[in-house]
């Protein structure tokens, strides 16, 4: 299971929702600030990412599944919080691992 790349993704399943509308893991969601500028991960090894993603549970940013290093799909693995949205300027998603699902 990936992040959804691009300015109005597709969830890797196909499958979209607005405003979580079947997402039964809204409640992971917290007011977090970014932890950090960049991906928190490429920034202490001197790696590059193409897109952020936020960590809406924690606060990590951590670059895109087509950045070489995916470390925001590799913190949901290590860390199972559930829900990111885009850093990206313009870009207003959320998207749920568990679930497959994107949304505004």
């Amino acid at each position: 299971m990936s992040d959804p790349d691009g300015s109005l993704p597709a969830s890797p399943g196909g499958t979209e929702s607005r405003r979580g509308s079947g997402c039964t893991h809204l409640a992971a969601i917290h007011d977090v600030k970014p932890n950090s500028s960049g991906c928190e991960e490429c920034l202490k090894i001197g790696g590059r990412w193409v897109h952020l993603r936020l960590c809406l549970t924690c606060g990590h940013v951590g670059c895109c599944d087509s950045s070489p290093n995916t470390h925001a799909t590799k913190h949901f693995h290590a860390s199972k919080h559930p829900i990111i949205s885009s850093l990206e300027p313009g870009e207003l998603w959320k998207f749920c691992y568990l679930d497959e699902l994107v949304w505004e």
